[in-house]
């Protein structure tokens, strides 16, 4: 068996100055450069590195899921930043982006959107 002491997980991107600004300065996270020239990357209890790539191709899944206290909230503050969510075709989407699982007993109610270098990112009520 492995024997670890923690865990973490990372995803790249093509601009990493772009990347700080905007997981510091537009979501508000606790994010940083470190020693190797990435950032790292802390959201809620949740640590991530996120590392610079000259060849990067966003991810087509999702590589960060936040769980938020209040969905709606959560968009508003997204909106208020300057960020747009994803519409996704064929999704069940309201008018606002957000996937509304709770209602329809289908799990959690979630909304997405990209960052800089096109990952994506979800935000999921709790």
């Amino acid at each position: 068996m492995l024997t670890t002491v923690d865990g973490f997980s990372g995803f790249s991107v093509d601009d990493i100055d772009s990347a700080l600004a905007f997981y510091r300065d537009t979501l508000g996270f606790d994010a940083r450069r470190n020693e190797m020239g990435g950032i790292e990357l802390r959201a809620g209890g949740t640590r991530v590195f996120v590392y610079p790539k000259a060849d990067h191709v966003p991810a087509t899944f999702t590589v960060l899921n936040l769980v938020v206290p209040d969905i709606d909230a959560a968009v508003d503050e997204l909106e208020a930043a300057g960020v747009a969510l994803e519409r996704y075709p064929g999704m069940p989407q309201d008018e606002r982006g957000v996937m509304r699982g709770r209602a329809a007993d289908r799990g959690p109610d979630i909304a997405w959107f990209t960052d800089p270098a096109g990952n994506i990112f979800a935000i999921i009520g709790e």
